[in-house]
């Protein structure tokens, strides 16, 4: 019987080897997203019946507007929408999606120049696959968004992390930004608020970055996705800048402001030419985004923005909360976000400390020993570029944030 076991496990394995020998360098070398990966966990203990409280996922735990659902039954019921889209969108959403731009944020896009797709994260690897060549460097302003490096990998160019630290509300400056360039760098990407720490660059900074970038072909990616979850004022995008139009792509979506996560629509303003390489690219991927969620889409762009101001207004009050929790807690150092819906905060003061059981050398250890002790849900700083945070999602209720950081204090009071 135990000879029959062995075998078996031989047999397993090796089948293990020859399946990874015939996987591409390309999905070998590619890390499993991080924040996927921890809301996995966090959902595998609950199926064994632990009662855990996930801060991981960056999903709003509000519902789809109700008029927005309407749009889609709208649709449905018409009749009209049960065939193929255009790759790129339908021809009235796109021209929806141009004037939100130009209203809202200042974009003179039109609508040949927008592609709809199924979210923003697709969005940004159709503009990293139309841009980058192997070898080609792409800046990352750092932490980042976990998808980022990825997507440049994945089209086999080259990330270059240049690092804002929580003494300036983690945002790298246009000094920075200028260091870093070199003949070799193809574009720069960051978001604004930006996933996961909250930070929001002001006109002012993004006009210095502008300045430095003005003169050269190096493309823009401004990720915008969180535009509508900001406490710091008006809504900056670089592309609005003097004689930045033509260098820069817009990425937006209807994940976060409009809770429609699992709608899965993003899409981006960008200049003709790049606009119609991402319609290419899409168009041998996943063709068209959903139909329908296009037209509940529709529906939100052209509607009263009431329903995303009264969840901004309750994700202010949570942020409020958050931050006198987190003071509260010995060794965790934050700043104040002034936008999306994270904290970022610093907790190396706990690397090296160990209840008996558990040694923490770095963030991701802390994360697993919460996770394990605590039954809560964080993500490692690490995966977006600052081993020493981790990051805190506060879409969730009021008491389940109260309960959680009550756990992680007490939890962490058993380290030495």
């Amino acid at each position: 019987m135990r000879l029959a076991e062995s075998l078996s496990t031989f047999a397993i394995l090796f089948q293990e080897n020859q399946s990874m020998e015939h996987l591409s360098d390309r999905i070998k070398n590619m890390a499993e997203s991080a924040t996927l990966a921890m809301a996995a966990k966090a959902r595998e203990f609950k199926e064994n019946g632990i009662d855990v409280i996930s801060l991981s996922l960056g999903e709003p735990d509000f519902k789809t507007p109700k008029h927005i659902q309407e749009g889609a039954k709208e649709a449905i019921d018409s009749e009209k929408y049960f065939a193929y889209p255009p790759v790129n969108g339908y021809a009235d959403l796109r021209q929806a999606i141009a004037e939100k731009f130009k209203n809202e944020n200042g974009l003179n896009y039109t609508a040949d120049q927008i592609v709809v797709s199924n979210g923003a994260k697709q969005s940004i690897v159709n503009v990293m696959m139309a841009l980058v060549n192997p070898g080609d460097e792409v800046i990352v302003l750092s932490p980042y968004w976990v998808s980022y490096t990825a997507a440049i990998e994945l089209a086999e160019g080259t990330p270059v992390l240049v690092k804002g630290g929580i003494e300036n509300d983690f945002k790298a400056t246009a000094e920075q930004v200028k260091a870093a360039l070199t003949d070799k760098t193809k574009a720069i990407i960051f978001s604004s608020p930006c996933n996961p720490t909250g930070s929001v660059f002001t006109e002012e900074e993004l006009s210095a970055i502008a300045d430095v970038l003005r003169d050269t072909s190096v493309i823009v990616i401004s990720d915008e996705i969180y535009e509508h979850i900001n406490f710091s004022g008006a809504h900056a995008s670089i592309g609005a800048l003097p004689g930045m139009l033509d260098q820069t792509v817009t990425i937006n979506g209807m994940a976060k402001g409009f809770a429609m996560t699992g709608w899965r629509v993003g899409y981006i303003g960008a200049p003709t030419w790049i606009a119609k390489a991402c319609s290419k690219i899409q168009g041998q991927v996943t063709s068209a985004n959903c139909s329908i969620a296009q037209r509940a889409t529709l529906t939100a762009l052209t509607s009263d923005l009431g329903p995303t101001k009264a969840m901004t207004e309750q994700y202010g009050k949570r942020r409020e909360l958050v931050f006198g929790l987190l003071n509260d807690i010995p060794g965790v150092k934050t700043n104040m976000p002034e936008g999306a819906f994270y904290f970022f905060p610093d907790v190396s003061s706990y690397f090296g400390k160990s209840n008996g059981t558990n040694t923490i050398k770095n963030a991701s250890d802390l994360c697993l020993y919460l996770l394990e002790n605590a039954h809560v849900s964080l993500v490692t700083g690490e995966a977006f570029g600052d081993p020493d945070c981790i990051r805190l999602s506060y879409a969730a209720s009021e008491e389940n944030l109260k309960e959680a950081l009550k756990r992680v204090k007490e939890t962490l009071a058993k380290l030495s």
